[in-house]
């Protein structure tokens, strides 16, 4: 299989979460600029995670032209990131809503440390198809994040 196909779906994945995330946030009643401020955590969650799947879109997409192949495990690999980046717009919009009280926080940071774990078994997906010559092994030599 080409890359083009995953590369395309991940790209759409994404794109909907940026779209779920932006739709979650409720517009207003009031005209003024006071009826913004209960949206201040909102807003505040909101970019962070925006920020986060920008680089995970950034990063994927890096990943992704050092991938001359793909096989059935880096698809599965691939599944399992988009699957902890598609629970992002769920745990922000949680976290915003009850003003980053402990639980929300804290399921937040586990989500984005597990989206941390299945990027890195990508990596290792792609590493074990494209040996230890390949771009992705030599771009990331012995750097250890």
């Amino acid at each position: 299989m080409k890359k083009g196909r995953l590369e395309a779906f991940s790209d759409g994945v994404l794109a909907i979460i940026i779209t779920i995330m932006v739709l979650e946030m409720k517009v207003p009643h009031g005209h003024d600029l006071v009826s913004l401020k209960p949206l201040i955590p909102v807003f505040g969650s909101y970019i962070l995670s925006f920020i986060y799947i920008g680089i995970y879109w950034n990063n994927h997409h890096h990943l992704m032209h050092t991938v001359k192949q793909v096989s059935g495990g880096i698809l599965w690999a691939n599944l399992h990131l988009l699957f902890w980046l598609s629970l992002v717009p769920f745990v922000t919009g949680w976290m915003g809503e009850n003003n980053f009280e402990t639980v929300p926080v804290a399921m937040y940071g586990v989500v984005l440390l597990m989206a941390a774990i299945a990027y890195w078994l990508l990596q290792l997906r792609i590493l074990k198809i494209h040996g230890k010559q390949s771009i992705l092994a030599k771009a990331i030599g012995k750097d250890f994040k």
